[in-house]
């Protein structure tokens, strides 16, 4: 995007081509820059040559060694001998700085052939030093009329409500033309006069009358308040439509000091000249004064009229300049010799008009040879939003030819060529991404155009936005391509042309300079499997005539691929005939692969889930044939045992929560419940391990202590890196009392009598983490209906709750004594509702008198 800058390399014959034509430029653009000062050195050197009565070298010598032992410029001392030459032109007494600006502008003007040109020299040399902003001058037409002949320092606008001031119109212009004065205004316009210095009532120029709150002969009516505007137009509440003040209408839209001076011949007065600063002066001294009227003089001789005050030859660039003898004001236009009228013919308010809604345009007209051939484009006009490839100002572009500037352009199919066409056919040209090459200095830059060429009377328009530098709706539409990489395109039905924007030219991997891909041959460029897609386009278009969606692949140069989808429509005219089929195509590549890894993401997912679904069930039907049932639940005498286990809420939370409760060979109940931390395959595994591991152990007579010892050893170094709790107790029915030992589980809950408590704790590592961990054993007796709860912590937990408050909890409602241990389970699960996704193991024992039967639990199975 943007501008496509840089020095293009140069081989060969051209290279000596371009190494000229930048050395030329060069010379001329210091030519450009010295002239006025050399013109002035070489008059100097002359009156030196006649006043010495030496050779020109040794005149020229004797002048710079003049000068630089007065330690000043040659051009200052030239300007010196000059006023004191015999013979020198009769001038109002100027002090040396002013003496020295006024031959540089005589100097200057002398190359001048227009008034324009003329404005822009004095201006240059005399009035931009002073600090003025723009020069007029007017010369005076039959009916009183000053008509405008040469500016600088006004916009278009301005210049073009300015051609033609009516005798009616009190401004410093037309006063100093009527009264025969200058005319110096240091604060800017002066209040309007309470009479008209026209007299009220009185003849104006030719036959224009103004009564009090009168009609104007030559100009329109005026209201009682109205003032006539610069091309008879009123503005609001007396102002017209070159100024903005309740003064005379004011040249330019600055409110400061400004001065008008007539141009006076042999006594009679032909027009006027006036000079606009930015800000009200002091006061003109009396030096400035006579400059002015001084440079007054030197411009009316410069302009040369050529037939009486009323017409100038030549063409001015951007303004008329003046009517041809017999014709009226503003009635027949200028012409060539075929009869194809001129850009100068009546429309000097067409630079202001495009500028306003173009901007970025050069104005031209042609250079013809003798036979017709144009030779070159010069150019009257440049654009207030025109860029220049080479940095240029605009006022080195005016007047200057398109072949002098770009020689570049006069290349096979170069831009020179179009515009010929163009103004030999009347057919415009338009194109985008066009790259330009610009000679600055010595190297060739390149800059990518969108080019627009017209044909305008005998010369062509010429507006090229640089890149992405243009502003507005379109630079939007360029940064839309760019971010949906998207590329539009358009096909001519009758022409058969295809345009594409930069963007589709990237997207099929092809240079900006390569001719774009006609429907009929896009199949050529497509993978073979995705050419039917192509045929569905090209037959909903041109057949159908229907808009249509449809995506394929594109093989690039580089031999990737792309993906791309295109979207187009019929464009018809009001017949229903097809003219042109137009769309976009996007690039879905990014998409494509992504909806590649997607759909492949995917089945590796489905296919995860389905193997994690199948080691839940695995796990969950492993966990449930472990688990003791009805069946194993210890019917000892003395003793009664109900067990329960609750699954966590989510079923594919498979924890490692187990109980035992088996009668040992020596007549003592085993009593375990533990917990493996986590929830997989493996955690259930390691519970499988530790359970077994423990019956095995409990078999050999030893102590809980002792058992737990041994089984954290298994743990530690058989198991595959578990961590686990465990409550291990051995109830001895002969004395009725319960051994017991912990590893970092929560103690069993005691409910005697009416109340419930935890009994006292033996410490005790969870098992897994230290291979050599001791045990401590605890004793308890259990009295007669003394009920005892063993339990793994998902029976408590409850987020953002501490443990103490949850144990305090589940002792208040252990201590509900329920009719038997299986309703006394039923009631603990019922009442306790954690929320950590944990199952749950518990437990409840009671010791029965031997006499009485032990009730038969209501359910000992695991509830689901």
């Amino acid at each position: 995007m943007g501008s496509a800058q840089g020095s293009v390399g140069r081989s060969g014959p051209a290279a000596g081509m371009l190494n000229v034509i930048a050395g030329q430029q060069r010379q001329l653009a210091e030519a450009r820059s010295r002239s006025a000062s050399d013109a002035l050195i070489d008059v100097a050197t002359g009156v030196l040559v006649e006043r010495l009565r030496c050779s020109v070298v040794e005149a020229g010598e004797q002048l710079r060694s003049l000068a630089a032992a007065a330690g000043v410029a040659p051009a200052d001392l030239a300007a010196e001998v000059l006023g004191q030459a015999p013979g020198a032109s009769p001038r109002p007494a100027l002090d040396p700085e002013a003496r020295r600006r006024s031959w540089l502008a005589q100097a200057a003007v002398g190359h001048a052939d227009d008034g324009c040109p003329v404005a822009q020299a004095v201006y240059d040399e005399v009035l931009a030093p002073l600090g003025a902003v723009a020069v007029a001058f007017w010369l005076l037409e039959p009916d009183g009329a000053l008509a405008l002949v040469g500016e600088a320092g006004l916009s278009p606008l301005d210049a073009s409500r300015w051609q033609r001031i009516p005798p009616q119109l009190d401004c410093a212009a037309q006063r100093a033309a009527r009264l025969g004065t200058p005319q110096w205004w240091p604060a800017g316009s002066p209040p309007r006069p309470a009479v008209d210095p026209t007299g009220a009532g009185g003849t104006v120029g030719a036959g224009g009358t103004v009564g009090p709150a009168g009609t104007l002969g030559a100009g329109g009516t005026v209201g009682a308040r109205g003032t006539l505007g610069a091309r008879g137009t009123l503005g609001p509440a007396g102002t017209g439509v070159a100024g903005g003040t309740d003064g005379p209408p004011r040249l330019g839209p600055w409110p400061g000091a400004r001065a008008a001076l007539p141009f006076r011949r042999a006594g009679a007065v032909v027009g006027a000249m006036e000079v606009c600063w930015p800000a009200p002066q002091t006061q003109f001294g009396e030096g400035l004064r006579r400059e002015l009227v001084a440079l007054a003089d030197l411009c009316l001789r410069s302009l040369r009229p050529a037939s009486g005050p009323t017409s100038m030859p030549g063409h001015m660039p951007g303004h008329t300049s003046g009517n041809a003898p017999g014709n009226a004001p503003g009635t027949s236009p200028t012409q060539i010799g075929d009869g194809t009228p001129t850009l100068a013919a009546g429309v000097a308010w067409l630079p202001a008009l495009l500028d306003a809604v173009g901007g970025s345009v050069l104005l031209t007209h042609a250079e013809r040879a003798d036979d017709g051939e144009v030779l070159d484009f010069r150019i009257d006009h440049v654009g207030e939003g025109f860029r220049d490839p080479g940095g240029r100002p605009s006022a080195e572009l005016r007047g200057r030819g398109l072949l002098e500037l770009y020689p570049l352009l006069g290349a096979d199919a170069g831009l020179f060529g179009r515009a010929v066409e163009v103004l030999r056919t009347g057919e415009p040209y338009r194109a985008d991404g066009t790259i330009l090459l610009t000679l600055v200095d010595d190297v060739v830059v390149g800059e990518e155009v969108d080019v627009r060429i017209a044909r305008l009377f005998d010369g062509v328009a010429i507006g090229w936005t640089v890149g992405e530098a243009s502003e507005g709706g379109y630079s939007l539409l360029r940064a839309v391509e760019r971010l949906g990489r998207f590329g539009a395109w358009q096909e001519e039905i009758r022409t058969g042309a295809v345009r594409w924007t930069r963007h589709t030219h990237e997207l099929f991997g092809r240079a900006g300079h390569t001719p774009p891909i006609p429907l009929d041959d896009l199949h050529t460029h497509v993978h073979p499997q995705d050419r039917a897609a192509v045929d569905q386009l090209r037959d909903a278009l041109l057949r159908l005539k229907r808009s249509v969606t449809v995506s394929f692949r594109v093989l690039l140069p580089d031999g990737t691929m792309r993906q791309l989808r295109a979207l187009a429509e019929p464009v018809t005219d009001t017949a229903g005939t097809l003219v042109a089929v137009r769309g976009v195509y996007q690039d879905l590549t990014s998409h494509y692969r992504t909806q590649v890894v997607l759909d492949a993401t995917r089945h590796q997912l489905a296919d995860s889930e389905a193997r994690a679904a199948g080691q839940h069930r695995l796990a969950l039907t492993l966990q449930q044939s472990l688990l003791p049932g009805s069946d194993e639940a210890v019917e000892a005498s003395g003793l009664a045992v109900a067990v329960r286990y609750r699954p966590a809420e989510q079923e594919h939370l498979v924890g490692g929560d187990w109980y035992d409760a088996v009668t040992l060979p020596g007549g003592d109940v085993l009593l375990v419940v533990g917990d493996v931390a986590g929830h997989s395959i493996r955690t259930v595994s390691g519970m499988v391990t530790l359970r077994n591991s423990l019956r095995g152990l409990a078999v050999t007579g030893a102590g809980p202590a002792q058992l737990l010892h041994w089984l954290n050893r298994v743990t530690y170094h058989l198991t595959d890196d578990i961590t686990a709790t465990v409550v291990c107790g051995l109830y001895r029915p002969s004395d009725h009392t319960l051994r017991w030992a912990r590893a970092g589980h929560l103690p069993p809950v005691l409910v005697h009598g009416g109340s419930a408590s935890t009994l006292p704790q033996p410490d005790g590592l969870l098992l897994g983490v230290e291979p050599d961990a001791a045990y401590e054993e605890a004793v308890h007796h259990l009295a007669p209906e003394d009920i005892l709860l063993l339990f793994t912590d998902g029976l408590i937990e409850r987020r953002g709750t501490g443990l103490d408050t949850s144990l305090a909890a589940l002792l208040r409602i252990a201590a509900q004594r329920q009719p038997d241990v299986a309703r006394q389970a039923d009631h603990v699960l019922a009442h306790t509702r954690p929320d950590t996704d944990d199952d749950t193991c518990l437990i409840v024992i009671q010791r029965r008198d031997r006499r009485a039967p032990a009730p038969q639990p209501a359910s000992a199975r695991p509830t689901r």
